[in-house]
């Protein structure tokens, strides 16, 4: 099955503004990410989907292929499919971009997965890394079924410990922010209007399970870095300078 991914690039950014152009190691931080997906073996295609030509701009020099979105979009999925709207490949990955180590292999083994399975779509988790808070409510957990699909996402501790220092006591799994969708699929799921408990938890993966949908949970050895601020930013930048 031909896969692209679909990497949604806003401009805005409360807690870092215009940080997807940030560019103190050389090149902006999403042609980064845009540099990572290059590396997978299953992917034929990588698009930036963006909301603002300076976006455009500032990934011109690298020949990144852009499609402008339109502005309005509230989520990256929204993003990302209006996009796949005019793609023809069965599967598409939404990678975000702020996210520029991301491990190709993560994305590779979501691929693989939607094309030996049935399933509707395909994400991420890794166990707890430590010293993470996992009463963190801005590190969202999920638990499983026996065969790796998603049971249930929460902002919430889950699975509750109820003996707390049992040897037997499943290990917490924090979710990671990269989906894989079978194309149509991903714009069903873009028509539906968002559901009461997603709405709660402001998890928009939950509207698939409230529909009945099955999502599947690679699990992977470690979270990667994600950029939310200045500070995180300058911490890649000093990794990446030590790989040179």
């Amino acid at each position: 099955m031909a896969a692209i991914v679909v990497i949604p690039a806003r401009y805005g950014s409360t807690r870092f503004p215009a940080k997807i152009v940030a560019s103190e190691t050389g090149r902006p931080l999403v042609q980064h990410v845009v540099d990572q997906v290059k590396k997978c073996s299953r992917v034929t295609d990588v698009i930036v989907a963006a909301d603002d030509q300076r976006i455009a701009l500032a990934l011109r020099p690298f020949e990144t292929r852009v499609v402008m979105t339109l502005p309005s979009h509230q989520s990256g999925t929204d993003r990302v499919a209006e996009v796949a709207g005019s793609l023809k490949s069965e599967i598409v990955v939404n990678v975000q971009g702020d996210e520029p180590e991301i491990e190709p292999e993560t994305i590779d083994e979501l691929v693989r997965h939607l094309e030996s399975s049935g399933d509707d779509m395909a994400t991420a988790a890794c166990e707890f890394p430590g010293g993470a808070d996992v009463s963190d409510a801005n590190l969202v957990k999920v638990v499983c079924d026996l065969k790796g699909r998603a049971m249930w996402f929460s902002r919430s501790v889950i699975p509750y410990r109820r003996e707390r220092d049992s040897a037997g006591n499943e290990a917490y799994y924090l979710h990671l922010g990269i989906y894989a969708y079978r194309r149509e699929f991903l714009l069903q799921f873009a028509g539906w209007a968002p559901t009461p408990l997603e709405k709660t938890e402001k998890l928009e993966q939950l509207r698939a399970l409230e529909h009945g949908r099955s999502i599947y949970v690679l699990k992977v050895d470690r979270a990667t870095h994600g950029i939310d601020t200045p500070q995180q930013y300058a911490a890649f930048v000093r990794r990446n300078k030590g790989q040179k």
